[in-house]
């Protein structure tokens, strides 16, 4: 009688940490969501804001989205007449900070879109960080021409 209690225990724990490990952390909200409608077969940028209310920084390490095949994180530089964009593997959110994903800086790079974007509509995304949790918001699809919210 004992060994079946402690599987249904052992059990019970171990889908109690992993249903905790993917949770998302109650410290971080995600918010201004939205995403550029391109000409079919060009990729896309996507941009957000990362809130973070706790007390330990928080690195956000990946991005997907039905909408389109690949989501990579990039950030885009200037210096004086040069422009450079890079894929960077994680982005810190600060404790009692905000992590922008803005035009002219950090971005997502989204490529392979599965069909084209309506304007107007929204379309749902799912942002990963280091400690496993997931965070999943729905973006906005604004004109290429936008500029922010």
């Amino acid at each position: 009688m004992k060994k079946p209690a402690f599987l249904a225990g052992a059990l019970l724990c171990a889908f109690t940490a992993q249903a905790a490990h993917a949770a998302p952390p109650a410290a971080l909200a995600v918010s201004d969501c939205w995403i550029r409608a391109m000409p079919p077969n060009l990729p896309s940028s996507g941009y957000f804001v990362v809130t973070n209310s706790g007390d330990k920084p928080a690195s956000l390490t990946g991005a997907e989205t039905p909408a389109f095949g690949m989501a990579m994180l990039h950030k885009s530089e200037s210096n004086g007449s040069t422009a450079t964009m890079s894929h960077v593997d994680a982005a810190e959110v600060p404790a009692h900070g905000t992590l922008r994903f803005a035009p002219k800086g950090y971005h997502l790079m989204l490529e392979t879109p599965g069909k084209p974007l309506k304007i107007g509509s929204t379309i749902p995304l799912s942002l990963t960080f280091a400690d496993q949790s997931t965070i999943t918001t729905n973006c906005a699809v604004k004109p290429a021409s936008a500029l922010g919210n």
